[in-house]
């Protein structure tokens, strides 16, 4: 009897995250300079074949430009490489404190790759580069709709690691990939992480499974273009980034906010540079277009033509962005949302203050956390959006789409990009092989207790107790065993009593001190005076 596809995927999963983990187990030994020239030998690989997989992902998605998937390729490998290549993951990777806290890395395992159909080459690249780069084993689940050019790439990557000399099973990719399957990768007692990159029902998934997950929000990315901006340099750094791989990356572009004294320079820009503004009627077809129930994936990463035709919307052949002009934000609204294609929302804000806020409504409609692009040369506004916006990733001056996977920023290249916890994730990063290591601190002591005879040391004290060093506690009293049966009474009668130990030990009384019809000097406590003291002593003294 023959299995059905949902067992046959299960089954697969099992087999190839045993001989991944197998794999791991010898690897996870490996020095710096072999893991080291098996990483680079991938990332090498990988660009080699970079227009060739490009090329495949674009034919058997359907989605993008494979001219930009080239790109995507090399920040998935050359570009990553070049950033991570000094990256120390072996065994003691740091000595701090004057070598008195040392830093072990550990791998986590056997690595969990979610692949999206939307950057399926470029993603099983760079995830197999750093899982490899930190001692890791990778087991693939493709999208269904990009299995054979995430399984060619993940054959590439699987043959330039063995021929560098990685053990063989490092590297695997599920050839029927299904939700059952996929679960079963998540939750499987042998895998340590999951790296989640696709849709947002996915990345929950990957949450909920109870394995420690990296995990990527929707990226609503508004693109605020600031009265002092140059006005040229925006409009053209957002076409790009709404046309590269025709709106496929979660930071692409999706909404202009334009300070009100620019709006007349920027729309003339966007017309000049291949932006057609749709009516208010094109514009109601368009919404129904693009979301009939959801967002159609029929549009994703099509281009404007090809949607306005779809639409039924007559544009000009060399139309490259079609732009809604919107008037809130939300359901209502359905343009205002993540659309991965070449639509953009259009508002207009006087002031940044005002548009400051229309950003964090569109970030907080499904893009909480991701990244914003400003276009600005006031210092002030930078800071304020720096300091103030939920976005973990704010691109300044620069395309959102490349710039947030450090095309064109120095910020880590990466295909995973952390939204933070306001996002649902345990990081704001763009991750990279240390966010796949698990790091032992080895503590050497700096502040002893006892000599090397293993006598009690006496700690040393100090007047103000805010400034003692870390671990230096700050004692009035001597250690227990160096005290009199003498010293021990004293010290008890004065805590119960509230007396200083001059007092206790019959010392004079300030003078401000009240005294009592005797002549007897009384405590501040006012309960016993030095002379009740200096006879219960006695007493106990005999």
């Amino acid at each position: 009897m023959e299995l059905s596809t949902d067992l046959k995927s299960i089954q697969e999963t099992r087999t190839l995250l045993a001989a991944a983990k197998a794999a791991q187990e010898k690897f996870k030994h490996f020095p710096q300079d072999k893991v080291d020239k098996i990483a680079k030998a991938m990332a090498d690989a990988g660009y080699d074949a970079r227009e060739r997989l490009a090329k495949l992902a674009s034919e058997e998605t359907g989605f993008g430009k494979w001219q930009d998937k080239v790109t995507k390729n090399i920040v998935g490998t050359q570009m990553l490489w070049n950033y991570i290549k000094d990256m120390k993951t072996c065994d003691i990777i740091a000595k701090t404190h004057e070598g008195k806290v040392w830093e072990v890395a550990t791998p986590m395992g056997v690595v969990a790759a979610l692949i999206p159909s939307t950057n399926p080459t470029s993603t099983m690249m760079y995830k197999a580069i750093i899982s490899l780069k930190s001692r890791n084993a990778v087991v693939a689940s493709p999208h269904p709709r990009a299995i054979k050019c995430t399984l060619e790439a993940a054959k590439i990557m699987s043959d330039a690691a063995a021929k560098a000399g990685a053990p063989e099973g490092l590297i695997q990719c599920i050839t029927t990939p299904t939700l059952e399957g996929t679960s079963e990768l998540m939750r499987h007692e042998s895998t340590g992480v999951i790296l989640a990159t696709g849709s947002g029902q996915m990345v929950k998934a990957a949450y909920s499974s109870g394995k420690p997950a990296y995990g990527v929000g929707s990226g609503n990315v508004p693109a605020f273009i600031e009265r002092t901006a140059n006005v040229p340099k925006a409009v053209a750094d957002i076409l790009f980034g709404k046309t590269f791989d025709n709106g496929t990356l979660c930071s692409s572009e999706q909404a202009i906010v334009c300070d009100l004294p620019v709006k007349t320079k920027v729309v003339e820009e966007l017309k000049k540079r291949g932006a057609y503004f749709v009516s208010n009627d094109e514009r109601q077809k368009l919404e129904r277009t693009l979301f009939p129930k959801g967002l159609n994936p029929e549009i994703v990463g099509k281009s404007a033509v090809f949607i306005a035709e779809k639409a039924g919307i007559a544009v000009p052949p060399a139309t490259k962005v079609l732009v809604a002009e919107l008037g809130g934000v939300g359901k209502a609204y359905p343009l205002s949302a993540e659309k991965l294609s070449t639509v953009l929302a259009f508002y207009t804000e006087d002031g940044w203050e005002a548009g400051c806020k229309r950003c964090i409504e569109l970030l907080e409609f499904g893009g909480i956390g991701h990244s914003l692009a400003l276009h600005s040369q006031n210092e002030t506004v930078i800071t304020e959006f720096a300091l103030r916006k939920p976005a973990h990733r704010i691109l300044i001056n620069t395309v959102a789409a490349i710039g947030a996977v450090g095309y064109t920023t120095a910020l880590a290249p990466a295909m995973t990009l952390g939204p933070g916890t306001i996002g649902g994730s345990i990081t704001t990063d763009n991750i990279t092989p240390m966010h796949l290591l698990n790091i032992k601190r080895i503590g050497f002591e700096v502040n002893p207790v006892n000599d090397a005879n293993g006598n009690p040391l006496q700690p040393a004290a100090s007047e103000n107790n805010a400034s003692t060093t870390a671990g230096k506690r700050a004692l009035s009293l001597k250690p227990h065993q160096e005290r009199s049966f003498i010293e021990e009474i004293e010290e008890r009668i004065r805590l119960k009593a509230g007396n200083s130990v001059s007092a206790i030990k019959g010392s004079a009384v300030k003078k401000e001190s009240p005294v009592n019809p005797k002549g007897t000097a009384k405590t501040m406590a006012g309960k016993m005076s030095s002379d009740d003291i200096e006879k219960i002593v006695k007493t106990f003294s005999k």
